[in-house]
């Protein structure tokens, strides 16, 4: 995780960004007077609003941020309103789950109102907030949203010069596409049953049971991916409580270095998300013990309950995604490589229109999709290569495909740079090549049982060395026959198709 590349420094960016707009959000709710649990809940709400927020445009972000105040201040009124009356508190944050989920459907907009109006509700219970508090907190929300807005659209707008990768559309078919449906009811359900033993637990502290069990949900689809996510909450959190220990618990709550190590871990949430759930998980379990301590409430058997709340949640979502209109890794996975398949497919045929002489072909959309795309694959992947993963075959299997999918992407980058060449010459043998490589690809996406794969032949000999363009689409025909083999599996061994 420390040498993965950060490619035009951008999380590092975004991660100072965050600093800056939540630390922004807490001085001025600090300098109004407002009241540690007020200042907190607006801290909560810029980092929400910095770190949900992911549509694919500028102005898409700016009117999202926008909206977040009618997600969140209804709950959060629902939320404190209720703060004494258990069953219908309940009940109501079950709905509230409900919704936030079914809201995935609109795309990132509904992705990230969803998650705020779940969090709103969240933080009511974390800061134990009562009815008199509610306009205090409506001033300290509108005042984080404000300071996160002005700094990542006025002071810092690092989107302007580096847009946003755009998410990859939802995917297609009859049970899949009714995803966000059977997640919103997983997810209900998986948060009763963990509402229910977290109370045991404990009656204070039983909230933090059902929000491990709403972040498992979140960018996961297929059961071995929720499975995988579990894991890691699991063991992120039980790395942050030991380093909570030996940070937050000495400090007592004293508040410049409590103040500077949340800083640090806020950082740490927004430089290790795109890469490691576990480490991120790390960051928040060490902030929320240090937040505790703020409050005065931090103790090590606190901290060991904050572990056995993490672990309620973590196998009420495995028992949901198991029992419940469980959606299969297999599924996941076939979908995801067909799409992968159809974009590199999509990005050669545009190249070779362009080098044909077509200026109005351009596969770099088409490139930038299977880049995307191929996140997917990986997530969708991540179960099968898992360190724990039992099925070694399956493993190598998976292992190989990701390989075989990264060195076809590449040979596709270079295509589409021969074709950027305005001195890029057309070979004839460039469009026969093509065509092979369409035919390649749907013997791989074809549900018929398809005919044994012959090897790429290598370009007859000519006077003249072939053209790159060549070179790469002859690569991609090498690739996709190695392909056939770990994407055709034998029965009772499923990758992707048996």
């Amino acid at each position: 995780m420390f040498v993965a590349p950060d490619p035009g420094l951008l999380r590092l960016r975004t991660g100072l960004r965050a600093v800056l707009g939540i630390a922004l959000a807490v001085a001025v709710a600090e300098l109004s007077g407002f009241s540690l649990t007020a200042s907190i809940t607006g801290g909560l709400a810029a980092l929400l609003a910095l770190f949900t927020v992911t549509d694919a445009t500028v102005r898409g972000q700016a009117v999202t941020t926008l909206l977040l105040p009618l997600a969140g201040f209804p709950v959060l009124a629902l939320a404190t309103l209720l703060h004494g009356h258990p069953l219908a508190r309940d009940a109501a944050f079950l709905l509230v789950v409900l919704g936030g989920v079914y809201a995935r459907r609109w795309g990132p907009r509904g992705h990230a109102l969803g998650i705020f109006a779940f969090m709103n509700f969240f933080s009511t219970q974390f800061l134990h907030a009562v009815p008199g508090q509610l306009p205090e907190l409506y001033a300290a929300v509108g005042i984080a949203l404000a300071a996160a807005g002005t700094v990542r659209f006025a002071l810092w707008p690092i989107e302007r010069r580096t847009p946003p990768p755009a998410a990859p559309a939802p995917l297609p078919g009859t049970g899949l596409a009714r995803i966000t449906t059977r997640q919103a009811v997983q997810a209900t359900a998986a948060c009763a049953l963990a509402l229910g033993i977290g109370q045991v637990l404990s009656e204070d502290r039983w909230y933090w049971a059902v929000g491990t069990t709403w972040w498992i949900f979140v960018n996961t689809v297929s059961r071995g991916e929720t499975l995988v996510r579990g894991f890691r909450r699991f063991l992120g959190t039980l790395l942050g409580i030991a380093v909570g220990m030996l940070v937050a618990l000495p400090l007592h709550g004293a508040p410049l270095p409590t103040a500077v190590l949340v800083a640090v871990c806020v950082f740490g949430i927004f430089y290790t998300a795109p890469l490691s759930y576990s480490w991120m998980m790390l960051a928040v379990t060490v902030m929320a013990g240090l937040l505790y301590g703020l409050l005065g409430v931090l103790d090590p058997a606190l901290l060991v309950l904050r572990l056995e709340e993490t672990a309620v949640g973590a196998l009420a979502a495995v028992l949901a995604v198991l029992l419940i209109l469980p959606v299969t890794t297999h599924a996941v996975n076939d979908a995801w490589i067909q799409r992968a398949l159809r974009a590199l497919h999509a990005a050669t045929a545009a190249s070779e229109r362009r080098l044909a002489g077509d200026g109005a072909a351009d596969p770099r959309p088409h490139v930038a999709e299977l880049d995307l795309v191929l996140g997917r694959v990986r997530l969708s992947l991540a179960p099968l290569v898992h360190p724990l993963a039992p099925f070694r075959g399956r493993k190598d299997r998976a292992r190989r495909v990701l390989a075989l999918l990264d060195e076809c992407a590449a040979e596709v980058r270079g295509l589409a740079a021969v074709a950027a060449d305005p001195d890029a010459s057309h070979d004839a043998r460039l469009a026969a090549a093509c065509w092979r490589v369409e035919a390649a690809v749907e013997r791989l996406t074809s549900s018929r049982t398809p005919e044994p794969a012959v090897p790429a032949a290598a370009p007859e000999a000519v006077p003249h060395p072939a053209p790159a363009a060549l070179g790469h689409v002859s690569g991609l025909e090498r690739l996709l026959a190695a392909l056939d083999e770990p994407l055709r599996t034998p029965p009772g061994s499923l990758l992707v198709r048996p």
